[in-house]
């Protein structure tokens, strides 16, 4: 997966993803987070470009947010079980895979703006 990124919801001031990887490339998206163990608190996958996800053999639930292209979410998914198909969200330009229970225990909702930021070298760089 790419490089470490961390996730904020700017409106409500809490932190999504302290441990995050991008899936930018056609097969870090295409794999995802098959083949990963359960996603911890804190940490996430951003997926882009997408507008649609599966959790076909993966072996947990996981909450996604479908962001349009200023990382405003346009969709939730909460606590998406494994072996399910997504809704198809066109407007959407990205989406962010996070550990089940993460926008119940964040209050993140459509309409919320996200900051995503490279960590680089002890620095962060905005997307």
């Amino acid at each position: 997966m790419g490089a470490a990124l961390r996730i904020d919801n700017k409106g409500r001031d809490k932190l999504l993803v302290s441990e995050g990887w991008s899936a930018l490339g056609f097969w870090a998206r295409l794999r995802g987070l098959l083949f990963c163990p359960p996603l911890l608190p804190g940490q996430g996958l951003w997926i882009m470009p997408c507008n649609w996800i599966h959790t076909l053999g993966m072996r947990s639930a996981i909450d996604v947010l479908y962001l349009d292209r200023e990382g405003r979410v346009l969709h939730v998914a909460s606590e998406m079980h494994p072996n399910r198909l997504g809704p198809l969200v066109w407007r959407a330009r990205s989406v962010v895979e996070l550990p089940a229970g993460t926008i119940d225990s964040t209050g993140t909702t459509v309409g919320d703006q996200l900051e995503i930021a490279w960590a680089r070298q002890g620095e962060v760089e905005r997307v």
